[in-house]
């Protein structure tokens, strides 16, 4: 069953009541009505594997699922008896459990770059305490990002240099400045320009553009040379790039680096890890001044530790690293084809490394277009699939992916038609969607 009448009463009606009682209609802005075409904003009933079926009982494949957390399927067994096997001992308790010490075992095992390590819940946590960390080390108030990529925390050091900065005072703005991805010369002008001011560079090691050939080694250089601290934002790329992380693909150590999302698959686990002389200044073994590092109530409850062991174990036995990287080059090669042979391939762009795919809709003058994705999000929800991004997962069958393609041919003959009527306007059905990050509503 899909949508294919274009409309979701039930659902509707939730979105209504969720903006009643909750402040933008959902718990993340990236999962916002705002982001779907009017009328196509499912609320999810349940999902398993690669699937998720609505509150009116429509079935949907699935991708980007809880915003790229969920990368080996809903429900998956082996997470599902990790947590099952914890739910009767205890969450949480007054002293560490013994949980902590296998968990943390278990992630330096994996990221074997990484000497110490601190969970908590979320990316944004953890990713504030290495830039905190990172100034308390170097006694440098600024913090260089990299300004090509979307997303570090929900802090005001990174949002305020976001169009939502409001309610961040413009002395915290001031100091975090950006550097562009790929460009070791411009970075070290901006090192130069901020000599002995920089404490740290925050960056994705990877994402929709590789790093050229060298540039991150270069960072590392760069870096040590400057004598600031190289931090890693790995929520995305640990483990869609290697169960390792980017940093064990690309083989450029930083001091300290972040993960989130796949680690948990979709369970609340984030974490902080890093080179042993930084991270115990968090800690109660070091003469020096103390860093209010982590210190989160519910860092190591123990069904999140316990789904993350399991993640990062079927990480490694089953190599889902590289069946991430198999499905997505196979959907980026249909989907690229269907584009193609419907006139669309100009306009229907697909980015970034198989395993963390993106899609750009682009209008008739090659500008990137809303109103475009509208339509063509609109096509793929009415066909069965939820794809604000093409994000996989490692539970899409080859049949799932078949699927989509042929949804995504659909889609392309309405994109041409549009194209060729020169307006979009009459397949959108409603309002256009909307950036994540803008000024007002």
């Amino acid at each position: 069953m899909t949508p294919s009448d274009g409309f979701l009463p039930q659902s509707d009606a939730l979105n209504a009541r969720l903006h009643h009682m909750v402040p933008g209609g959902a718990h993340t802005y990236a999962k916002g009505d705002d982001q779907y075409p009017a009328g196509l904003a499912p609320v999810i009933s349940h999902g398993r594997g690669a699937h998720v079926w609505d509150v009116e009982g429509n079935d949907y494949v699935e991708f980007g699922a809880g915003l790229r957390s969920v990368s080996l399927g809903h429900a998956h067994p082996r997470v599902v008896e990790a947590v099952t096997r914890e739910l009767h001992r205890g969450a949480n308790f007054v002293r560490p459990s013994v949980l902590e010490v296998d968990a943390a075992e278990c992630f330096l095992t994996t990221v074997p770059t990484a000497e110490m390590v601190k969970f908590a819940k979320n990316g944004s946590d953890v990713t504030t305490a290495a830039v905190r960390l990172a100034r308390a080390v170097t006694g440098r108030p600024l913090v260089a990002i990299c300004r090509d990529q979307p997303f570090f925390s929900t802090d005001d050091w990174f949002i305020a240099t976001t169009p939502m900065s409001a309610g961040v005072p413009r002395q915290i703005r001031e100091l975090t400045i950006g550097f562009p991805f790929g460009d070791i010369a411009a970075t070290k002008a901006l090192l130069t320009e901020h000599a002995d001011q920089i404490a740290c560079m925050v960056l994705e090691p990877g994402g929709v553009k590789e790093p050229p050939p060298g540039y991150l080694t270069d960072l590392r250089k760069l870096a040590d040379s400057t004598g600031c601290l190289l931090v890693f934002d790995e929520m995305i790329t640990g483990f869609r790039w290697s169960a390792a992380g980017a940093q064990g693909l690309y083989g450029v150590v930083p001091d300290l680096s972040t993960f989130g999302k796949a680690l948990g698959n979709g369970f609340a686990v984030s974490a902080l890890a890093g080179r042993r002389e930084f991270m115990e200044r968090g800690g109660i073994r070091d003469r020096r001044e103390r860093v209010f590092l982590l210190s989160t109530t519910h860092g190591a409850e123990t069904h999140s530790l316990a789904a993350a062991m399991a993640v990062m174990q079927t990480y490694v036995e089953e190599g889902v690293s590289a069946q991430l990287h198999a499905l997505g080059e196979r959907l980026a090669s249909g989907v690229r084809e269907v584009a193609r042979s419907m006139g669309v391939g100009e306009h229907l762009l697909v980015h970034g490394r198989p395993s963390n795919l993106v899609f750009g809709t682009l209008d008739s003058n090659g500008e990137a277009s809303q109103a475009y994705r509208t339509l063509f999000l609109r096509q793929l929800i009415s066909g069965g699939v939820l794809a604000p991004s093409f994000v996989v997962s490692s539970a899409l069958t080859d049949s799932d992916i078949d699927q989509t393609v042929a949804v995504v041919e659909r889609a392309c003959a309405v994109y041409r038609k549009a194209l060729d009527a020169g307006d979009p306007t009459p397949w959108l059905s409603g309002r256009p969607v909307r950036p994540v990050f803008r000024r007002f509503s």
